[in-house]
């Protein structure tokens, strides 16, 4: 039975089918149509209460949160290619960036944009400087997060840096584009394009100012 994605391309659910392409497993993906409000509908929030894409069913297995999908897929169908061995200590390397893009960055990054008032030493995210000094620690002097091996937190991580800077919410240092540009140059990343570009082009969608 294949895994499906509830999935918009102009939702976090498009980096999610980067994350299956890399995975190589058989996947359908469901459309749900986030411009008419249908991600609030039943048939979502039965499987996610918050109402929100990305939702991945596998069998009877329900994963949201695009980070957590990442890393089930990961460990489920590609230990030791795309995740470090249970053993591995490079494990805690591995979850440490994946998870400090959706509990620092974004967060972080909001909070600039929005210039929130808010106690640096309270909030999870921190300072914004030292925010962008850790971003940078994490791939100063090596490809990827683990050094030369590609994971999934380079799907996670480096997809949020490579979509912020898309976006212009985030300065080019060459460290960041660099970076982005490696993560981007695998296969999967570009089949994963070729499918949500295909999705948006039989809906008839188009990003905001194309």
């Amino acid at each position: 039975m294949a895994i499906v994605l509830y999935h918009h391309p102009f939702s976090r659910a498009a980096n999610t089918v980067w994350m299956l392409e890399e995975v190589g497993v058989e996947y359908e993906l469901k459309f749900v149509d986030i411009m008419a409000g249908d991600q609030k509908k039943e048939d979502v929030t039965k499987l996610n209460p918050m109402g929100k894409l990305p939702v991945l069913v596998d069998g009877d297995t329900v994963v949201t949160e695009s980070a957590a999908i990442g890393l089930y897929l990961a460990d489920r169908y590609a230990p030791g290619r795309l995740a470090p061995k249970l053993d591995d200590a490079a494990r805690g390397t591995y979850f440490r960036w994946s998870l400090f893009a959706p509990s620092v960055i974004e967060p972080g990054s909001m909070a600039k944009v929005g210039n929130w008032e808010f106690r640096a030493g309270s909030a999870g995210w921190g300072n914004y400087d030292d925010m962008i000094a850790t971003m940078e620690s994490a791939i100063s002097g090596r490809d990827f997060v683990l050094g030369k091996e590609f994971s999934m937190a380079d799907v996670i991580f480096g997809g949020t840096i490579a979509y912020m800077l898309d976006f212009k919410m985030l300065e080019p240092r060459p460290s960041f584009t660099g970076y982005a540009e490696r993560v981007r140059a695998r296969p999967a990343y570009a089949k994963s394009e070729a499918r949500n570009k295909a999705v948006m082009d039989e809906r008839g969608l188009k990003m905001h100012g194309a």
